[in-house]
């Protein structure tokens, strides 16, 4: 099962214009840096405008030099998740800088407490290979923001992560805070835990701190995984084609530098683009544009043979409702469709402001179906049927055979009791209660179950006197709790 909007020749096309573009009108780069890496492949560079025209030659040697696929691994050194081919992997949607509070509906600055529990929540769901750094913790400093949000999933997760730094002084820190883990930079590179999220500005821009971050993550061997964001209609062309055509040159001129840093280090062709909503003025992350659009441009990177992500599973309401689960359930299973590598975005609310940890359960079990969709209808038996009909005698006695209690659970997917499929009477015996009543339930006794990870408490004294050190020179006396 795969979907492609896209047919070949649109593709060639596709990436004919975004060659186009890095020409005319060029990437505005801001970084000295990167200005000189593009020269010395021959692009011409206006200094005084920062604009710099990007040959095709240039980016095909930078494609050349791409590896196809990469692993990342957990605090063990376990490998689990694969970026490359069709693999498909969900993690939770990364920066909320709001919670949804389950008791009252309402949206607060999310905290350090918030994140603990939906790092803990993720911990505990199969359906989650990676966590994220989910939300802001608003009582943080600045200035090691990123650096503690990462301390946070490192603290108590084993499980890779998805993250990202808004500068390259953070960037560093947190480069050495995974290398805890491994003994050192060198064997990070070699075994990766994080990739980090880099992401241009729209349209056609290359930070200072964005083209700096590609760089310095290249150096390092730790995986880049480019966050190219067109705005259809608003910061990109209004048709979908166009919006992919400037991701395709974005991603690729984001490519070209950081492979000119150095080549052969692991990168993501990946995005969180959107349409813009012409009568509300917002980005619609659940509608099905916005995966389409994240579906064309993925099949864009498949064809240059990449690595890729998506920003998809997420909704733009406000509440737990229909809305909320129409939206996550059927763009998360478009991307699972189109086999984009990682697939974030579960657990948000509010055009990705929001996260929960309810919304996180309930996306699980959407997760689950769409992977069990992914496995397809497989041989089991030495028959397909007729060798089960034996001693049947025309009675719907299927029930009794040992097949049938071997082989039920895995051909279908047991979903938590959030899902109910129980009789009217036994719904209204455990209490009538919808989806969002039963996913509080769920989070309680995940969070109620959860231990910290020995891989997590084995480097724990560590972790805890490097962050210490740093979070002094922000300000911070003492650092909050996580459990």
């Amino acid at each position: 099962m795969k979907l492609e909007l896209l047919p070949p020749d649109l593709i060639a096309r596709i990436l004919d214009e975004a060659f186009q573009l890095m020409l005319k009108p060029g990437i505005k780069v801001q970084s000295a840096e990167a200005r000189e890496l593009l020269a010395s492949a021959g692009a011409d560079v206006d200094e005084a405008a920062q604009v710099v025209r990007i040959p095709e030659k240039a980016v095909r040697a930078a494609l050349e030099t791409v590896p196809k696929d990469f692993f990342l691994f957990d605090r063990r050194g376990n490998p689990k998740v694969r970026y490359g081919g069709d693999a498909v992997h969900f993690d939770p949607g990364s920066s909320g800088v709001r919670i949804l509070d389950p008791e009252t509906g309402a949206h607060r600055p999310s905290e350090t407490k918030d994140l603990a529990r939906l790092v803990k929540v993720t911990e505990m769901l199969p359906q989650y290979d990676a966590q994220s750094t989910a939300v802001v913790c608003n009582e943080i400093p600045t200035e090691i923001g990123d650096l503690w949000r990462l301390y946070v999933a490192l603290m108590l997760s084993e499980k890779p992560i998805v993250t990202g730094s808004f500068s390259i002084k953070t960037l560093g820190a947190m480069i050495d805070m995974l290398a805890i883990f491994t003994g050192g930079r060198m064997a990070l590179a070699d075994k990766p835990q994080a990739v980090f999220d880099v992401c241009p500005s729209p349209p056609l821009i290359w930070s200072a701190f964005g083209a700096g971050n590609l760089i310095e993550l290249a150096r390092a061997g730790v995986p880049a995984e480019i966050v190219s964001m067109p705005l259809a209609g608003a910061g990109a062309p209004v048709t979908l084609l166009g919006a992919i055509v400037q991701h395709a040159a974005e991603c690729l001129s984001g490519i070209a530098i950081h492979q000119l840093a150095k080549p052969g280090a692991p990168i993501v062709w990946g995005g969180a683009p959107a349409i813009f909503d012409m009568r509300k003025g917002g980005a619609p992350m659940g509608a099905v544009e916005t995966a389409m659009i994240d579906t064309g441009y993925a099949q864009v990177g498949k064809s240059l043979r990449l690595p890729t992500h998506c920003y998809l599973c997420a909704t733009d309401t406000k509440v737990i409702d229909a809305q909320s689960g129409m939206e996550s359930g059927m763009t998360a299973l478009i991307g699972a469709l189109a086999g984009i590598n990682m697939i974030s975005g579960a657990g948000m609310l509010d055009f990705l402001a929001c996260q929960s940890p309810e919304k996180l359960t309930i996306d699980a079990e959407a997760i689950g179906m769409v992977q069990r969709l992914l496995e397809g209808i497989q041989i089991r038996t030495e028959t397909l049927a007729t060798g089960l009909f034996e001693g049947i005698h025309f009675k719907a006695d299927f029930l009794k055979q040992r097949i049938t209690r071997e082989l039920f659970a895995v051909e279908q997917y047991l979903p938590s009791a959030i899902i109910d499929r129980d009789s009217l009477r036994g719904w209204q015996q455990s209490g009538s209660l919808d989806a969002f009543d039963r996913a509080k339930l769920r989070v309680h006794d995940l969070v109620s179950k959860y231990r910290r990870p020995e891989s997590a408490l084995a480097h724990e004294q560590e972790l805890v006197s490097f962050v210490t050190s740093l979070a002094h020179e922000a300000g911070m006396e003492k650092l909050p709790g996580l459990m």
